[in-house]
């Protein structure tokens, strides 16, 4: 009678697991970003072919598909040009003047104003001279040891009626969402020692990625 507990596979399970996770490891952050770029391309590029078929359709023609003809990559690059040139035209007194004047206008906007607004802050938040997560804070929010990273998005909250109060936002680890608190100067502790960069990383990541410490020991 054979004796089957003697037999060894000629490969180990577990190495083959641990080759297989780390693979995944490296490859998945990769795939992921990749995606996500040739994804926002080819939408960015799809936007300036079909806009123009219809403003004129007698100028382009369609493929077998049905779709405008468009050059790859020609699109992106009108639409990454017109936004420079609108960024540097912008800049100017005048037009600078007229885009505010515009601004105020849609913010006074009965129902559109709800989504300028708000499109408009959360834009200047990330960019531009009014950005708001440029302050890493330690908030403490849960126990008088328990400590949240978020960003300080407003030093003074008088106008909420919590005079000596802050508003801290928080995101929340692997999503876009966030949530956020309104509490006292006194239980916030400002990261100067790390950039908001690296804060914001920490916080999405869940704690796992590493902070570079911008103070030269």
């Amino acid at each position: 009678m054979t004796d089957f507990s003697r037999f060894q596979p000629p490969w180990d399970w577990r190495k083959i697991l641990q080759y297989f996770l780390q693979g995944l490891i490296i490859l998945a952050p990769i795939t992921i970003t990749l995606w996500a770029v040739l994804s926002l391309f080819g939408y960015v590029d799809n936007l300036l072919p079909n806009l123009l078929y219809r403003l004129f359709p007698g100028l382009f023609g369609l493929d077998d598909s049905g779709r405008p003809y468009k050059i790859p990559g020609l699109g992106f690059v009108l639409v990454v040009v017109i936004v420079i040139t609108v960024g540097y035209i912008s800049s100017s007194y005048i037009v600078g003047k007229i885009v505010d004047f515009f601004g105020h206008l849609l913010e006074r906007t009965p129902g559109i104003k709800i989504i300028y607004s708000s499109v408009k802050d959360f834009m200047e938040a990330f960019a531009g001279n009014k950005r708001k997560f440029d302050k890493p804070v330690m908030v403490n929010v849960d126990g008088s040891d328990v400590w949240r990273m978020g960003f300080m998005t407003q030093v003074e909250c008088s106008a909420l009626g919590l005079p000596g109060h802050a508003a801290v936002y928080v995101p929340h680890s692997y999503a876009i969402s966030g949530i956020v608190y309104v509490v006292p100067r006194d239980k916030i502790r400002l990261m100067d020692e790390i950039s908001s960069g690296d804060a914001m990383k920490f916080a999405v990541s869940g704690g796992v990625t590493e902070v570079e410490n911008k103070v030269q020991v």
